[in-house]
């Protein structure tokens, strides 16, 4: 996805706000955009790398 196109800009603004992200979210998700293929990708690549980072923690 480009992070420069309004419409990803937009989609980008309503799924920080619906699922509330924090700010170490929001940079994970700004780094996933342009390797996702659409939202649902992006979806599944936040959920990956938050429970990659959990892992890491432990």
């Amino acid at each position: 996805m480009n992070i420069n196109d309004k419409s990803v800009l937009d989609m980008l603004n309503r799924l920080i706000s619906v699922d509330r992200l924090n700010n170490t979210q929001i940079l994970q998700m700004v780094n996933l955009v342009s390797v996702s293929n659409d939202i649902n990708d992006l979806k599944d690549n936040l959920k990956w790398e938050s429970s990659k980072s959990l892992h890491q923690k432990n």
